[in-house]
């Protein structure tokens, strides 16, 4: 005998689950291949400031020549001696000042960006080839030993991220029964363990920094906090969402624009205008400058950590009034309907379909939960 098999109710339903699940990978994928790819993929500088050194009519053809032949990639200005250039590089306005003469000069700041002051010395060792003379490089700002490329604060960067968001996960998912007022303390403590982490990376891990390490930690801490209170903030609204929500701010627009990687002048414009006002760029440039550059620029950069904190906090709030709100919705709604209603409901719906369990909602929900943060962990 022939059995014909088919996907009964069950099946069904449980594959519009899943297709609707696999729809966030799908979006996370596109995004990141927007994101990374459009950030990363042909890094070319754009108006990249750089010195010449001298005060006579040869420095000033040879400034002009460099900005005629770079068409926009260079910002090429002249400054009278050497300190005037130490002190603009040592204030991140330029990324390279070139000496002439018989034995040619390079001066640098790697740890303003050492992708940035590659690029200044290619233009530059092929200015020195030109005279026949070999180049002498200064770095006037070297990353520290441990940190020799000067990209492990980016590194640092993703750590905190990770660490943050996938906290997210679980204190709005496994959480989301709790008080908002818990889910705020539970995300403020997370955000104090995940910045100590990160601290212990930074200083005696990794030695990426070796100095200053109670600065590094206090942005750690501004930049997780923020993270946290932003996630926990939008999880009212965006429930099972929230995990590709704080991907899209935190991952993909937040790592391609902290110039970490390639700083905003080597990058395309948009990358460029969210480096001004983005937190990871506000942790990354903050750390460079606490520990590379005497605090220079130091404030601004805690001032754009400090703004997304309390931007998050503005969130936890609005989102504890919300969910205040559909309680008290929902309470009115219950009254409403009245016992007798209650009871009739209850006696034709056993009638027809059987007896509900009364714990079949907190099943779906801690489901749902469950779900969410699989997503979070798989990212």
């Amino acid at each position: 005998m022939e059995v014909s098999v088919s996907a009964g109710p069950n099946t069904s339903g449980a594959l519009r689950h899943v297709l609707g699940h696999l729809l966030t990978p799908l979006l996370m994928c596109v995004g990141m291949g927007l994101a990374y790819l459009g950030a990363f993929h042909a890094p070319e500088p754009h108006d990249l400031r750089v010195d010449v050194v001298g005060s006579g009519p040869t420095t000033q053809v040879l400034a002009q020549t460099l900005q005629d032949k770079g068409a926009g990639a260079l910002d090429v200005r002249t400054v009278p001696d050497r300190d005037t250039a130490v002190s603009a590089l040592r204030e991140q306005r330029s990324f390279g000042a070139y000496i002439p003469g018989e034995k040619p000069e390079l001066l640098v700041a790697s740890g303003s960006s050492d992708t940035s002051a590659m690029a200044v010395e290619k233009v530059f060792t092929k200015v020195a080839a030109a005279q026949d003379a070999p180049l002498k490089v200064t770095d006037t700002a070297p990353t520290a030993s441990g940190d020799p490329t000067g990209q492990g604060v980016f590194f640092l960067l993703v750590a905190l991220s990770i660490g943050a968001y996938a906290s997210v996960a679980v204190i709005g998912g496994a959480g989301a029964v709790l008080p908002m007022r818990i889910r705020a303390l539970l995300a403020a403590g997370m955000s104090l363990v995940v910045s100590l982490i990160g601290t212990l990376f930074a200083g005696p891990v990794f030695h990426l920094v070796d100095h200053g390490l109670a600065g590094v930690w206090a942005m750690a801490w501004l930049y997780a906090a923020g993270i946290l209170a932003v996630g926990v903030g939008l999880h009212t609204f965006l429930r099972r969402w929230t995990t590709l929500g704080v991907m899209v701010l935190f991952v993909m627009l937040n790592f391609t624009s902290s110039g970490g990687i390639y700083r905003p002048e080597l990058q395309p414009g948009f990358f460029g205008a969210l480096h001004a006002f983005w937190n990871g760029a506000g942790f990354v440039e903050g750390v460079r400058g606490h520990v590379y550059f005497g605090g220079h620029g130091l404030g601004g950069n805690v001032l754009v950590l400090g703004l997304w904190l309390l931007a998050g906090a503005a969130l936890v709030v609005l989102a504890g009034l919300t969910e205040a709100r559909r309680r008290k919705a929902s309470a009115i709604t219950a009254a409403t309907a009245g016992p007798g209603t209650g009871s009739e409901s209850r006696t034709r719906s056993g009638s027809e379909s059987g007896p509900r369990p009364e714990s079949e909602s907190d099943s779906e929900a801690d489901s749902e939960s469950e779900e969410e943060m699989e997503e979070a962990v798989a990212v």
